[in-house]
């Protein structure tokens, strides 16, 4: 194996859709969590922050190699 194949594993497994966008989708369910739960206000106040941050990083992830 050359070089640049194993640097080419390493980064591919490093970016690998799998994992990533089990945490987007993990990320984007807390935020709903936050927006509905009735006791602190200050959830609330970051649901939208949290769900939108758990989209971008899906939409960014869906990029990635399989």
């Amino acid at each position: 194996m050359s070089g640049s194949a194993v640097a080419k594993s390493g980064v591919s497994r490093w970016f690998s859709r799998g994992p990533w966008e089990a945490g987007a989708m993990t990320l984007i369910g807390g935020g709903i969590i936050m927006l509905v739960q009735p006791w602190s206000i200050d959830l609330y106040g970051y649901s939208f922050v949290t769900i939108l941050a758990g989209t971008i990083g899906y939409v960014i992830v869906s990029h990635f190699p399989e």
